[in-house]
């Protein structure tokens, strides 16, 4: 099967997402990857990423496939989306998002209630 540009692109980077929270403490790694992609990724990512996990060669990595059971769907509720738009301009609740210094591009590790 091929794929396109844009597809390899997803792939890698939702395997580099992964690839870093392999660094990280084994509770953390699931929620980690769902989160940063729930956080920043746009629907048209996660559509798309979906349609790949349901290829069989998509060329995931099994943290990824382990944590897209996290990641929200296109379509379902998604109140915790930082957003690009006026609320990122804004900040987001909470003071995250990229008003607040919050890259869109490294990974963020999910806050943890102690």
């Amino acid at each position: 099967m091929s794929h396109s540009h844009t597809d390899e692109k997803l792939v890698r980077m939702a395997n580099q997402i992964a690839t870093f929270f392999l660094s990280q403490p084994e509770d953390v790694r699931i929620e980690g990857v769902a989160t940063h992609i729930n956080k920043f990724w746009e629907v048209r990512m996660r559509r798309r990423f979906f349609e790949l996990l349901d290829m069989p060669d998509a060329g995931f990595l099994p943290l990824v496939i382990a944590a897209s059971k996290e990641i929200k769907r296109p379509g379902s509720a998604d109140s915790g989306a930082v957003g690009v738009g006026a609320d990122a301009a804004t900040g987001a609740p909470g003071g995250k998002g990229v008003a607040a210094g919050e890259s869109l591009s490294e990974p963020s590790i999910p806050e943890t209630t102690a």
